[in-house]
């Protein structure tokens, strides 16, 4: 038997059983056998049955015993025997000192032995002894009653039910760890029980998540740099071989230096942000001045803004201080801040505002491009994708910067979102307030 629900309803109804009979037997025994409490109902029967028998026997000898004997069988189906003090029965003047000597020795719990069940009584004078003998057949049918099966038979399917009450969510969990096993990582007990089996399927479901966060990021991060190398690897090589022909080797070092900063780039930025996502608790929480940050970003970036023929606008607002990780908030601003500066016109500006938003300080980034079709709005944040219109793969955009963003605000319990504004594209970036 290897089922934990057969093995806990076995349990129980056995407990049960033995309970409800074991308590019956010995209330049984117990009421019949007690010489001392005249308070029990039998005790109290056999001595109302001593006083006729001896009343019946001194006033209307031996016919007169007959008929109250004859009486109490056919009433109880039992027989009873009144004897001298000697043990001589007054009726047949068989010798049953056999009884008194059985009386004194009071063999307790007679149900588990044989022959019939015997409860005797003597008169306070000493001078009569009553013996009122049941037959073993019908020894249960005075404590067990149809009942008391009744009352098995509902406790049964109490212990059914609770026996099914503890298993449901170990199978559950059972079900939930063999999908996960199989790489179902989306396996989870959810269970909203909350006793020690609910705690259970929860610390599952905890270290499920956990799991899969690792897996997730591990694989991403494999898919991110094996993808996004290849590009950068291949102009280097392209400039490696036009500085190997001498037609314009300056050019091709500047090509090469610029090449590989994009690459040292990309990987710091892609083992930070994977790094916090698979280890949540190693995020920094440092209380970082949002406005500062923005407006540091924004000076820096002029000189590039200025290289694509356009400028930034900056309008800050009260300063707003959030809390978390200063690298992590900066890549994610930049990136975005960058993106917008790569699709803006030429003699026009890159708009950052900073506000407050319902839930929390909002970064606000406009350029006045072409703008991102409606359908495709929901998608620029996903790794790799890349607008097949007027911002396309002539830009220079590799398709990660708006991913990284997204993920870096995600670690901060943010949110980011993108609208066309017509002209341009305006992405907000909201931080919960420290």
């Amino acid at each position: 038997m290897n089922s934990l629900f057969a093995k806990i309803l076995l349990w129980f109804w056995f407990a049960l059983a033995i309970t409800v009979v074991g308590s019956a037997f010995i209330s049984a025994l117990n009421v019949n056998e007690n010489d001392s409490d005249e308070r029990a109902p039998v005790a109290r029967l056999v001595r109302f049955e001593l006083e006729q028998a001896t009343s019946a026997y001194e006033t209307g000898g031996r016919p007169a015993l007959q008929s109250f004997l004859d009486t109490l069988h056919r009433v109880y189906d039992a027989r009873g025997v009144l004897t001298d003090e000697n043990g001589r029965d007054l009726l047949t003047n068989e010798d049953r000192s056999d009884l008194i000597l059985r009386a004194h020795r009071r063999v307790f719990y007679q149900v588990f032995r044989t022959g019939d069940s015997t409860v005797a009584r003597a008169s306070n004078d000493g001078r009569f002894w009553f013996f009122f003998i049941v037959p073993r057949a019908h020894v249960g049918s005075w404590f067990l009653q149809p009942e008391h099966i009744f009352v098995m038979a509902a406790a049964t399917g109490l212990c059914y039910w609770l026996a099914l009450y503890l298993t449901r969510p170990v199978r559950k969990l059972q079900r939930a760890v063999e999908r996960f096993g199989r790489g179902d990582l989306s396996a989870r007990a959810e269970s909203v029980r909350r006793d020690e089996l609910g705690q259970l399927a929860r610390t599952f479901d905890r270290m499920a998540d956990r799991i899969e966060t690792l897996l997730a990021a591990e694989r991403r991060l494999l898919l991110d740099i094996s993808h996004e190398l290849r590009s950068p690897l291949a102009r280097l090589g392209v400039a490696i071989e036009l500085a190997r022909s001498g037609d314009d080797t300056d050019a091709a070092l500047n090509r090469i230096q610029k090449e590989s900063g994009r690459l040292n780039s990309l990987v710091g930025q892609l083992l930070q942000v994977t790094r916090a996502e698979g280890d949540p608790a190693s995020l920094r929480r440092d209380p970082v001045r949002l406005d500062q940050l923005v407006q540091l970003l924004v000076e820096d970036s002029a000189m590039e803004a200025a290289a694509h023929g356009c400028s930034l606008q900056y309008h800050s607002g009260e300063a707003m201080t959030i809390a978390g990780d200063p690298e992590l908030l900066r890549r994610a601003v930049e990136n975005v801040l960058r993106n917008a500066i790569r699709y803006e016109p030429h003699d026009s500006s890159v708009e950052v505002r900073l506000w407050h938003g319902d839930l929390g300080a909002v970064v606000e980034i406009r350029d006045h491009g072409p703008g991102v079709p409606v359908d495709a709005l929901p998608r620029i944040f996903d790794p790799f994708y890349r607008v097949e219109s007027d911002r396309n793969r002539l830009s220079g955009g590799i398709g990660l910067g708006l991913s990284i963003a997204r993920r870096a605000v995600e670690l901060h319990q943010g949110a980011i979102r993108a609208t066309n504004a017509n002209p341009g594209l305006k992405v907000e970036l909201e931080f919960p307030v420290a």
